[in-house]
């Protein structure tokens, strides 16, 4: 294996210069952190950049459709109810691939990835749940060149959907595969050296947590293995938390949240909030994208997005809360311990959840919270790159919150 990515600062361990069937300084060139966000992928997916004047593509990205839904029969061992598992499935079983490029859990911990070329179903379901570190699933790209694959799969993160993206224009390793893109919201994946650290000062079990997502709710749910829900208000993580060598710097550097050149994207935050129900958000972008709803359509219970509440108060609180932060590179250590109780925070929880953003509005206020928070981040940390990671319409949104940038 080569590791050539370990001389880059920011890297998100995507994969892709792991291989040895090419070059690492290949991969190296398509790489987000050395190429940028959108811009110019954008417009060779959609023919145009998304328009600084539809506040939902601004925030959302390119699409054809968007939807709430779940499958009416959930798959097993999945995070919501396996929208995504099922789609693979059904795209391997019907011919439409020879292969899926997905994650299996590493022996070693049970939120750790393994990257795997998936040529069953039973493989591809062994892939469902979240694994929240980085993760190198583009090493397996490397499994399907060799192995002759024509017609590919690749679940991914943003980061790895716009190094793919790149190295298959670039280069003429993948050149001749048709492949086929599900994307995963993504951001904060934790540094691997990072996560049990952290989870152990979140979770009052951290060896029986199975998932953990951050929800609409302004908590942290983590699922048990017995089943039961753990529910951990963001406003009672402890202080130490929020240091920034917890979260991997590739994902503080980020700016496509949504994964807006994946041929569709399913997520959550843009769905209602229904621990029994489980539904997600899925945006449809491209004609692949079309291709692969259209596999489970029969399997999917739909229905519209809704919007209500605000999200300008509390991004513009957060903002006031974390530019400083960030700009003070140079403070003291933080002090372990809570600001917050938690009984306070599932009061703040509680009440936010009552009278803020929800469906729409919540996603808005996700995707702003993280764009006004990386985009300073690189302003204080990694200045030179602010002209080729920032894409433009990160500039509009913090114009319309009036944050200088």
């Amino acid at each position: 294996m080569q590791y050539e990515q370990f001389r880059q600062k920011l890297c998100s361990l995507c994969g892709l210069c792991m291989a040895d069937a090419w070059p690492a300084k290949e991969s190296m060139r398509s790489c987000v952190f050395n190429t940028g966000w959108l811009g110019a992928r954008e417009r060779d997916l959609f023919g145009r950049e998304r328009s600084l004047d539809d506040t939902e593509e601004l925030r959302f990205g390119i699409s054809r459709e968007r939807f709430v839904g779940r499958l009416k029969k959930p798959l097993p061992r999945t995070q919501f109810t396996g929208i995504i598992t099922r789609m693979a499935q059904k795209a391997f079983e019907s011919g439409l691939v020879e292969a899926v490029v997905t994650l299996h859990r590493s022996r070693e911990d049970f939120f750790f990835p393994r990257p795997v070329l998936a040529r069953s179903s039973e493989d591809i379901l062994a892939g469902g749940g979240s694994k929240p570190v980085l993760s190198p699933t583009l090493v397996s790209l490397q499994d399907a060149c060799r192995e002759g694959i024509q017609k590919l799969l690749v679940i991914g993160t943003p980061c790895q959907i716009h190094n793919l993206r790149n190295f298959q224009e670039a280069y003429p390793y993948l050149r001749d595969m048709e492949i086929y893109t599900i994307g995963i919201p993504c951001t904060d994946n934790a540094n691997p050296r990072r996560f049990r650290w952290m989870l152990r000062r979140v979770s009052k079990s951290h060896r029986t947590a199975r998932h953990v997502e951050y929800m609409q709710d302004y908590t942290c749910h983590i699922t048990h293995a017995d089943g039961s829900i753990e529910k951990v208000p963001f406003f009672s993580f402890p202080r130490e938390l929020f240091g920034t060598n917890v979260f991997a710097e590739s994902c503080m550097a980020c700016f496509d949240y949504m994964n807006s050149l994946a041929d569709i994207t399913v997520g959550y935050i843009g769905a209602p909030l229904d621990r029994e129900k489980m539904p997600q958000w899925v945006t449809l972008r491209t004609e692949k994208g079309r291709v692969l709803r259209d596999l489970i359509a029969d399997e999917l219970e739909t229905s519209a997005e809704f919007s209500s509440g605000d999200r300008r108060p509390g991004i513009l609180m957060y903002a006031n809360k974390i530019i400083p932060r960030l700009a003070n590179r140079d403070a003291a250590p933080v002090k372990p311990g809570r600001d917050v109780s938690l009984k306070e925070g599932r009061e703040i929880a509680d009440m936010l959840y009552e009278t803020g953003p929800k469906g729409l509005e919540f996603a808005g206020y996700a995707v702003d919270m993280h764009l006004v928070r990386n985009y300073h981040y690189v302003k204080f940390n990694y200045p030179g790159l602010l002209g080729t990671l920032v894409p433009r319409h990160v500039y509009k949104i913090l114009e319309d919150y009036e944050i200088p940038a």
